[in-house]
């Protein structure tokens, strides 16, 4: 007689399953139900950094490109890495290395314009990379990182949370139109227009500042609102509000942003020269 045979237990599915029904590719070879722990990605992000030939830049181009004309299509690829390999942070440092490019071609420019001279480069520099891009952006990552793993998740009980390094990346996404802006296209219009007197050049200036912004909060709210697992993500566009009241506020108290702030930058240069 034949003995009836129990059903083969059911692994319980990871939150990190890959699905083949959103991506026709197969799993990689290294995906499995355990992920990496977070020390171990930054351990294996910050290793690639100085190996250029694993680092896809012409990807990383496209990202920046798409970033101004159609940001939507820059985080479709943070969901098809969440299926390949369990993150929606980037393994890939390639864009932080072409945004620290950036950063010293539009520093370079600041100081041929601001007339800062060799030291006052590398100051700026120096301080336009480690205060404004990765400390003010590490702080803002870590604020919208605990704002939505602690209020934002449909249910906190299904393991999914939001990943400190996709909030990291979501900053340096924001802040590369900012800094095109504000760093290229404001240094072109300086001398020539933007240092003058007269409503037409404060409106363009504080138009600059608004815009790059405005950008920041529209693609940080992008950022937050690809992921599936969490809800009022309208939340991050309430700032856009405050914006606009203050960008009238400004321009009719007669205030330029960009010679106001072009001049801080300056301060700041020598202000750091005379503490050295």
């Amino acid at each position: 007689m034949k003995q009836p045979t129990s059903p083969l237990p059911t692994q319980p599915q990871s939150p990190y399953h890959f699905d083949s029904s959103v991506s026709p590719l197969p799993p990689p070879i290294t995906h499995g139900a355990s992920c990496l722990s977070a020390a171990a990605k930054r351990y294996k992000y910050l290793r690639r950094v100085i190996h250029f030939s694993q680092m896809d830049f012409e990807f990383a181009l496209w990202q920046m490109l798409y970033l101004f004309i159609a940001p939507q299509k820059v985080y479709r690829d943070f969901h098809y890495r969440k299926q390949t390999k369990a993150q929606f942070a980037r393994d890939d440092p390639a864009f932080l290395v072409l945004l620290s490019g950036w950063i010293i071609v539009s520093s370079a420019c600041f100081a041929l314009v601001l007339r800062l001279g060799v030291g006052g480069f590398l100051v700026f520099l120096l301080y336009v990379f480690t205060v404004d891009t990765l400390l003010i952006g590490a702080v803002i990552a870590t604020a919208l990182w605990l704002l939505s793993n602690r209020y934002l998740r449909h249910s906190p009980d299904t393991g999914q949370d939001v990943e400190w390094g996709f909030s990291f990346d979501v900053h340096l996404n924001a802040f590369f139109p900012s800094l095109i802006i504000l760093h290229i296209v404001q240094i072109l219009l300086y001398r020539a227009f933007l240092v003058q007197d007269g409503f037409l050049s404060h409106l363009v200036g504080n138009v600059l500042w608004t815009v790059a912004i405005g950008y920041y909060i529209y693609i940080t709210f992008l950022g937050y609102s690809a992921l599936p697992f969490l809800k009022n993500t309208r939340v991050f566009l309430y700032p856009l509000t405050l914006l606009a009241l203050m960008f009238v506020a400004v321009t009719a108290s007669g205030v330029n942003l960009s010679r106001t702030l072009m001049e801080f930058y300056r301060y700041r240069v020598l202000a750091s020269f005379n503490w050295l």
